[in-house]
């Protein structure tokens, strides 16, 4: 029986998968409500694929619960943020976990973290917690590192599909989790040691990461001088050796716009291309706000709350709002000026911000400049409805009207 830690975007889908694919598992999450609602037959967020997903494990016997249970294998998935001043990972929740299961797991379990950390973390912090607790790793505990690699959105099928990197200090042990995985993955899974894993995860994100900030500070090189950098970038990318990305008003979720920062962190006087690049790409919600600001006044709009975001999470087509563009552009505004945009967003029901619409047609209704901060299909749907709009276009996805870049 695998017992999954952390029922959130990773540990869920993680857990539902496995059940679905034959093994016993049972789900362990600290959130009272959250395994309430699961035990209700509810999904707690929204992905394509996963209702259907979570019927399959239910009838495959999944269990959900706030206890820790007595088994040899563990799957922890739990949060890593980092610390905002000294950009180091932070492995709290991660401790904490491996601290309940030492007190429930019998001699030789296997305790596998998914969450993202820097490299050395489980060395630095997981492995002497274990030992301080009278533990012996390699003989009492196992210890695996075996990070997600799914994106929101497309879960489902990156569960099933993408290649995964298992590390472990023993290799039979990394097998083991390996045959594991296999129940369901249908990617390459390689076993490399602990270190080597932890790396490999970060120096994705970051690879993706740096890419990004050179087409967000192409953007803002082509806005001083007034060029159009969409133009610029498709001519770019006829080359058959360049592939620039898209600019964006900023970069969202728990991957890109945080795991770069773990290498930051840890080894500051060595990482000037990363810390630059993260610096770009935290830079552009301040960037869309100052270029609303500059649209007001081309357009004499007087007041800021005829201006209206669309879009709150941080990529199209999901409900995931972690470290989205338009809360941090948001914090921006109402650090520096009186709030008044308005927001609106089709994924988000309930109210988490001021001045926050549930349906287009009012948000619209309200609002002389809109700014598309998310591409969800609504808007290419609906796109009709801005045709006596002054739209600001973070997304380059419209292509007739009064619209503005950044």
């Amino acid at each position: 029986m695998v017992n999954v830690i952390g029922l959130g975007y990773i540990g869920l889908p993680t857990a539902l998968m496995l059940a679905s694919h034959g093994v016993e598992v049972i789900g362990t999450d600290y959130n009272q409500e959250l395994v309430a609602t699961l035990n209700a037959g509810k999904t707690t967020f929204k992905e394509k694929g996963l209702d259907e997903l979570f019927q399959n494990a239910l009838a495959s016997g999944v269990k959900f619960t706030s206890e820790y249970q007595v088994t040899d294998t563990y799957i922890v998935s739990v949060p890593t943020p980092y610390d905002k001043f000294s950009k180091k990972v932070d492995a709290s929740f991660v401790i904490d976990a491996v601290k309940e299961i030492m007190r429930v797991c019998p001699k030789g379990a296997t305790i596998v973290v998914e969450s993202t950390v820097s490299p050395g973390t489980i060395d630095k912090y997981v492995r002497p917690v274990i030992e301080t607790n009278g533990f012996k790793t390699g003989e009492d505990i196992n210890l695996v590192h075996a990070p997600e690699r799914i994106i929101p959105g497309n879960m489902v099928y990156e569960l099933l599909h993408n290649n995964r990197t298992i590390g472990a200090d023993d290799k039979t042990i990394g097998n083991k989790i390996k045959n594991l995985y296999s129940s369901f993955c249908l990617g390459d899974i390689v076993v490399t040691d602990i270190r080597t894993a932890e790396m490999t995860k970060v120096v994705e994100n970051t690879f993706r990461a740096v890419n990004i900030a050179f087409a967000n500070e192409l953007a803002k090189i082509c806005r001083h001088d007034d060029m159009d950098v969409y133009e610029i970038i498709n001519i770019c990318n006829m080359h058959p050796r360049v592939n620039i990305l898209q600019p964006g008003p900023g970069v969202g979720g728990h991957c890109i716009s945080v795991d770069p920062w773990f290498l930051v962190g840890d080894y500051p006087s060595i990482t000037k291309v990363i810390n630059q690049s993260m610096t770009i790409n935290d830079s552009m919600p301040d960037f869309v706000l100052n270029r609303i600001y500059e649209i007001m006044q081309e357009n004499n709009i007087n007041d800021i709350d005829r201006v209206g975001l669309y879009g709150l999470t941080y990529k199209e087509n999901v409900d995931d709002m972690r470290e989205s563009p338009t809360l941090q552009l948001l914090e921006s505004q109402e650090r520096h000026l009186a709030p008044g945009l308005k927001v609106y967003d089709p994924f988000i029901t309930s109210d988490v911000v001021k001045n926050q619409y549930h349906d287009l047609d009012a948000f619209l209704s309200e609002i002389d400049l809109v700014v598309i901060m998310v591409k969800h299909d609504e808007i290419y749907e609906n796109s009709s409805k801005l045709a006596n709009k002054i739209i600001l276009d973070c997304q380059n996805i419209i292509k007739s009207g009064n619209v503005y870049h950044i």
